[in-house]
């Protein structure tokens, strides 16, 4: 069996989420010593365990909550009376901190032209990894865009078939024209995508919900959308762009106002 630290290493050459679970204290009588480990995967499955029993089935469903909100936890359970809640009657107390291993988060840049290509290479630069996805196979190369880390020629209704989308995706459309995104939208917004924004004009924005609209989409469904997309910033050239977009996907990702920041709070 792999040990712990070997499944680390394996999650960090590709790219997979996991919560690593750790006995930080463990007093009395307890079901495992301090620095014991358990890691979490997303589909529920373990490798190595903090206990075993009701301890373990708590920690691991909190796990999975790590996994879903980034954030990590400090848990502490007594384990002497089942009846009024504890997790154990071993008659001690452990603690165990959770802590979600998220691989770096990725941008997705649907769409290989000006924009997209600046946006690709800002991204890069952020620390995010970097796919780029066109139906346009020429404008999915290394050639045409240097700075992604993986590429995927395909119509935009099937990029959730062939790429991963979690909470930890920012998708962002960089698209030529609006019948594209009504044609490829509604497949994305079924995914999990933490971001999902699109370019254009308000105006653009308005005839591709038409459509969608009329596809059956519901107005509640699209408000994930960001569209127009960016910060207002006065951006014109596909760098200034890039940066009026990355702007505001930083700003969502931290909880940032947008505001200048001379303004009072």
């Amino acid at each position: 069996m792999k040990s712990i630290y070997q499944a680390l290493v394996e999650l960090e050459a590709t790219h997979q989420p996991a919560a690593l679970c750790t006995v930080v204290k463990a007093s009395g009588s307890t079901p495992r010593h301090a620095a014991s480990k358990m890691l979490v995967y997303p589909d529920g499955h373990i490798l190595g365990t903090v206990g075993g029993g009701e301890l373990e089935n708590r920690v691991r469903q909190e796990a999975l909550d790590s996994l879903k909100d980034g954030k990590p936890r400090l848990l502490t359970y007594n384990m002497t009376d089942p009846a009024r809640g504890d997790a154990g009657i071993c008659g001690g107390q452990v603690e165990v901190f959770v802590e979600p291993v998220l691989p770096p988060p990725m941008v997705v840049v649907i769409g290989g032209g000006h924009v997209g290509k600046a946006v690709a290479h800002l991204a890069k630069w952020l620390g995010f990894r970097v796919a780029v996805s066109d139906d346009r196979p020429e404008f999915c190369t290394p050639e045409a865009n240097p700075d992604a880390d993986e590429f995927h020629a395909c119509p935009l209704a099937e990029l959730p078939l062939r790429l991963s989308i979690t909470p930890q995706t920012c998708l962002i459309l960089t698209t030529r024209g609006s019948q594209v995104d009504a044609a490829g939208l509604p497949a994305l917004l079924e995914s999990q995508a933490g971001y999902i924004g699109v370019i254009g004009s308000r105006k653009r924005w308005s005839e591709t919900c038409k459509q969608l609209n009329e596809a059956g989409i519901a107005d509640e469904q699209l408000k994930r959308v960001h569209s127009p997309i960016g910060l207002g910033i006065g951006a014109e050239t596909p760098e200034e762009i890039a940066v009026s977009i990355l702007a505001e996907v930083l700003m969502l990702r931290g909880g940032g106002s947008g505001k200048q920041m001379k303004e009072p709070r």
